[in-house]
């Protein structure tokens, strides 16, 4: 069981954060007297209006009571929504991909009206204005690196914030945090926000606290990420991208680390790196099973370390798929770490850790079956067919 310690940085950065935001406003801000911008602020209460600033930099005035929510692009974000009182019923739409980890997650069981969303606003993965505008949003939650989607949302009258998966160097941590953050200020439950974020920045001190203490006794396995794995091509975590984070955080070393982003590769390339481990995304059908069966067709598993040793592993998927940032993030920090370095973290006990997580975060108990279902996650949970 981990044995946490209040963090103070975290909550500087946030601070940080939303002085730097506000800053962004300053220019404008400045040049009105302090009585304009008193009745300026006067006047968004009266209208019940406030303000918030995205991750693309954009100032957003949005009601003050949200009551229908639409989240695109942003696949993890539902799940992130649902640690905020009454939030998850207020989505009336998600991304399809979004829905199909829904649908094989624990999130319906803890917040069964979220299966009501619509899917209809994504055609062949595009953004359909026509059909956002008959789901009568409040807000729509957008990818901050799609600007085509800001302007057409934005044309459209549609408050539209952005979250950013870029931002903030593929740390899972620290984009966790962020998310919170914004969802808190949409919201207007920043002190809740502010317990999550805190939080996940007390199981990363944990974590590489116990890993530096090792120092260099510690062995660093070589761990592959299979991240999409379908149709015959294979593409991995290299450096600057998620995997990178996790790997490093948790004591194993990236054997992709030489290639960047989502990169693509071979059997050929696995064989030489040769991986200790690896781990296989919820982004992709396949399962430990069938790397161990060797049943993939066109594709020799027997020849690898990792294969040989069983030591395959399927990342969880809980409130969401534990690869990507998402409302679970500390908890995949905790249980990459048992897997990567077992004898300083063997004493965690990812059963109580799990449970107590959902009865804090949910107020939900966890039955000893739906554990089990984060931890042996359906082949259908990826949206794809093997």
């Amino acid at each position: 069981m981990f044995k946490f310690s209040k963090r103070i940085l975290s909550a500087a950065v946030s601070v940080l954060m939303l002085t730097s935001a506000l800053a962004g406003c300053a220019g404008t801000a400045g040049q009105s007297s302090s009585g304009e911008a008193a009745s300026s602020d006067a006047s968004k209460a009266a209208s019940g209006t406030h303000t918030v600033v995205d991750h693309a930099g954009n100032s957003i005035e949005l009601p003050t009571q949200i009551n229908r929510i639409v989240i695109s692009s942003i696949l993890p974000l539902p799940s992130v929504v649902a640690l905020f009182d009454g939030a998850s019923g207020k989505v009336v739409g998600m991304d399809p991909s979004s829905m199909a980890a829904a649908k094989n997650s624990i999130l319906p069981k803890v917040h069964p009206e979220i299966l009501n969303a619509s899917t209809d606003f994504i055609k062949d993965g595009n953004l359909n204005i026509e059909e956002v505008i008959k789901l009568k949003p409040d807000v729509v939650f957008y990818s901050a690196d799609k600007k085509a989607d800001y302007e057409a949302l934005t044309k459209a009258g549609i408050p539209a914030v952005g979250f950013s998966t870029s931002k903030f160097e593929f740390n899972s941590v620290k984009t966790f945090d962020n998310w919170v953050t914004l969802l808190g200020e949409v919201l207007g439950q920043t002190e809740t926000a502010k317990k999550i974020a805190d939080y996940g920045y007390e199981v990363e001190d944990e974590v590489t606290a116990t890993i530096k203490a090792a120092g260099d006794s510690i062995k660093k396995p070589r761990v592959l990420i299979l991240f999409r794995y379908e149709n015959g091509a294979i593409k991995t975590s290299g450096s600057n991208f998620l995997g990178q984070f996790w790997l490093d955080t948790t004591g194993a070393e990236n054997v992709a680390k030489d290639l960047k982003g989502i990169a693509d590769i071979n059997m050929e390339q696995i064989y030489q790196w040769n991986p200790d481990m690896i781990f296989i995304t919820n982004f992709t059908p396949y399962q430990p099973d069938d790397l161990y069966s060797n049943s993939i067709e066109g594709f020799d598993w027997s020849k690898v370390k990792a294969v040989q040793d069983k030591k395959v592993y399927k990342f969880p998927l809980g409130m969401y798929r534990w690869f990507p940032p998402a409302s679970d993030t500390p908890l995949s920090l905790k249980w990459l770490a048992s897997k990567t370095q077992p004898e300083l973290f063997k004493n965690v006990d990812m059963n109580k850790e799990v449970k107590e997580y959902y009865k804090r975060f949910y107020n939900y108990d966890l039955t000893e079956e739906e554990f089990q279902q984060i931890f042996n996650p359906s082949s259908d949970g990826s949206g794809l067919k093997k």
